[in-house]
This record gives structure tokens, sequence and C-alpha cells, in this order.
């Protein structure tokens, strides 16, 4: 079986390698981006199975690339999970209303992110 693609979008590069060691480690395919346009180019040019998308980060923002997933007929089906350190409601509101798929706060307890993945790509198949 084909390893599973996972993009991460983070601005913080500490976050980004810790996330990228760990899924490793879990078996996983990792690619990274750092803002919301080469999320998308990646998105477009990877085919990730999977997007962890922090909701602060530079030219797009974690809501606006999600918007783009989900309305784009060829990807709607990418699970997306919001990973943010904004936890109040009204963030998880417009995650919903983005359609993500997940809603994760930093600092996030790694067993609850992989469970959450692997929900996910179970749902998907």
């Amino acid at each position: 079986m084909a390893k599973k693609k996972i993009l991460i979008v983070d601005d913080e590069p500490d976050i980004l390698k810790t996330m990228k060691i760990f899924l490793e480690t879990e078996g996983f395919d990792i690619i990274t981006a750092v803002d919301g346009v080469s999320a998308l180019d990646k998105i477009r040019k990877d085919n990730p199975d999977v997007v962890i998308l922090d909701i602060m980060i530079p030219k797009a923002d974690g809501y606006k690339v999600c918007r783009i997933i989900k309305f784009d007929k060829k990807r709607k089906v990418t699970p997306v999970i919001i990973f943010t350190a904004k936890a109040q409601e009204s963030d998880e509101r417009m995650a919903k209303e983005c359609r993500a798929d997940a809603y994760i706060t930093k600092p996030f307890q790694p067993d609850v992110l992989l469970g959450k993945i692997k929900e996910l790509l179970e749902y998907a198949e």
C-alpha cells in the first residue's frame, strides 16, 4: 500500500519540523508549506490525502485555503484539519463554515492528531 501523503501548512518552522518528524515516524509521506499560496500550489501539484492547516498563515489565511479546497470539485473530499492556537468558539464556528473536517488546537496531543488523521483517512476511502 502506498504511503498516505499529508500536507502540513504552518508558518512556524519549529511546529512544521516537529509535526513532520512525528508523522514520518508514523509512516506518512509529508510535504510542507509556510503560506496559503504555496499550500494551494502544493495541493494542486501533490494531491495530498490530508491537509493540516494553520489559520494564521501569510498570503491567504487557513479559512480561505480551506474554502478553496472544499469548493474545488476535484478536491472537496480531501480531509482538512484546522490546526491552530486560536481556541475561541467563533474560530471553531468559522472552521465549520468553511467545511473543515476537524479542528485541533495547539499545543496538541500527538495521539489525538494521529487518531483524527487515521479516522479521516478511513472515512475518505
